[in-house]
């Protein structure tokens, strides 16, 4: 698709945007400091930190089906403001939580608020990107997730320090608030009523491309999950190095490359991507020294850089707009088995080996999911390759 002449960068999507850095800010708050909440205040076992942080990923990927065909059939403004909303209510309830399985029970409601803001806020920037740029679209709002999540915990970090949970809350809400104020600023940009027909609880398009994705987080999630301890065991002075030389390699790439995903075939490019991301993975099962496990990292960051985008805009290019919600949901629920299910298989591989097995699984996920994405781009050729 040739590229637009329209404008990308709009007030709408800067607002869109910035709403996104907010919440994913609040998002990253709140993974830093409820740990120390419950091993701190609710004087809970290490092992309880597991329960009530993968409390929120349940609602999450339970209701992801529904939103998209809320988003689809409502409009996306509503939800994504309410699901702003119900974040910053439910941040605001912690300072109430006096017991672990009321925390569970917030941690469930942050879920479900994700969902909605999650699902209407894909939607809104696919509807918001020009003919031909929602590669580019997806890449430059994407830094918003990145820098969220980066941001978050230093400044729940120093909110903590400064006035303790409480004012880590406060934080956390404000952040909320201000991410409901720039979403009260995007525009709707869905066409459907109310009354009309409601779309697929499952986008069946979205499902081929999503088991892509799914590998390829998977990997990701195994080299977050382990990489630190990989690097502590050869010796590196400071292992948090490798995830930020990732991490930046990420942003400079997203930022450089944006729109590579809307020039080069978008499921070609999805596979390509995994493709590297295994070998990246491979290279870090067998890194002896630190130069070999950075070098790794910069790989396995040029793969997930262009991966999400790419297969996205494959998945948007299927589907008719009114149907965009329903393809985000569906998508971010193979996103989610992915954070999940990577760790888990990893460990079952590092049980029955060493630490390098858990890469060497990462790499197998992603190889498998290259082949999977090369075939579905030889079976779809059209408009989504």
């Amino acid at each position: 698709m040739p590229r637009s002449a329209s404008p990308l960068f709009t007030p709408a999507f800067f607002a869109l945007t910035l709403a996104d850095l907010a919440y994913f800010t609040a998002a990253g708050l709140m993974i830093f400091v409820t740990p120390f909440f419950v091993t701190g205040p609710l004087a809970s076992a290490d092992a309880t930190v597991g329960l009530v942080m993968g409390s929120f990923s349940v609602s999450t990927l339970v209701l992801r089906p529904y939103v998209g065909r809320l988003v689809d059939r409502h409009g996306r403004r509503r939800l994504l403001v309410g699901g702003a909303a119900a974040f910053a209510m439910v941040v605001a309830g912690h300072a109430l939580a006096t017991t672990i399985p009321v925390l569970v029970g917030l941690r469930l409601l942050l879920g479900a608020a994700e969902a909605f803001f999650f699902v209407a806020g894909f939607a809104a920037l696919a509807d918001l990107a020009p003919p031909g740029r929602a590669g580019e679209a997806l890449s430059f709002n994407s830094l918003s997730l990145y820098l969220g999540v980066a941001l978050g915990p230093l400044l729940g970090e120093t909110l903590l320090r400064v006035g303790g949970f409480g004012l880590a809350w406060a934080g956390g809400t404000a952040l909320a608030g201000i991410a409901v104020a720039l979403a009260l600023r995007v525009p709707e940009t869905g066409d459907r009523s109310s009354d009309a027909e409601p779309s697929a609880w499952i986008q069946r398009r979205a499902v081929g491309p999503g088991l892509g994705l799914f590998a390829g987080v998977a990997g990701m999630s195994v080299f977050f999950a382990y990489v630190s301890l990989h690097a502590d065991a050869l010796g590196l002075r400071s292992a948090s190095t490798v995830l930020l030389v990732f991490g930046v390699v990420v942003v400079v790439c997203r930022v450089a490359f944006a729109r590579l995903p809307d020039r080069l075939p978008a499921l070609p490019l999805s596979a390509g991507s995994l493709a590297l991301s295994a070998v990246a993975l491979t290279w870090v099962a067998l890194s002896r020294d630190g130069i070999g496990l950075v070098s790794a990292a910069v790989l396995l960051a040029m793969g997930v850089a262009f991966l999400t985008p790419a297969t996205f805009v494959a998945i948007f290019a299927s589907v008719p707009p009114s149907e965009r919600g329903a393809a985000a949901a569906t998508a971010s629920i193979f996103i989610d088995l992915g954070l999940g299910g990577g760790p888990l298989m990893a460990g079952l591989a590092v049980a029955q080996g060493e630490l390098s097995a858990a890469f060497a699984a990462g790499a197998g996920m992603a190889g498998v999911g290259a082949v999977a994405m090369a075939g579905l781009a030889v079976r779809r050729r059209g408009p989504a390759v």
